[in-house]
């Protein structure tokens, strides 16, 4: 997990964004990242679509976008990338297919160095 981070909305004075004011996300991701009632393997996927924003070409991506909320993995900051990658080289089908599977427990292990993504 990536934690610790707060965001730095300052560069973004002259573009046209949003974020939620409690968890400093993007909107459309507040509800499945609250805390309050989600763990680190429990918010769904998501990618180009719930992260964009006014802005064209603009997105707020990875644990800086999660702001408050500590659910963050690495893999799915990766998979955001990916979906918006995918949609700015035109491949909506790419896109909207968007591909992670999380553990429920919120218990990771990438199997590097016996370390896990979640502690």
């Amino acid at each position: 997990m990536n934690t610790g981070n707060r965001p730095d909305f300052s560069f973004h004075e002259e573009l046209r964004y949003t974020t939620d004011p409690v968890t400093e996300a993007v909107p459309a991701l507040a509800d499945l990242i609250d805390p309050n009632h989600h763990s680190c393997g429990s918010v769904p996927a998501h990618g180009e679509k719930e992260l964009r924003q006014p802005e064209p070409n603009f997105y707020i991506v990875g644990s800086k976008s999660y702001g408050r909320a500590p659910t963050f993995l690495m893999a799915t900051g990766y998979e955001q990338v990916r979906s918006i990658a995918a949609s700015i080289a035109g491949d909506t089908e790419a896109a909207l297919n968007v591909q992670l599977s999380l553990p429920e427990t919120g218990v990771c292990h990438t199997g590097i160095g016996g370390g896990g993504c979640c502690q």
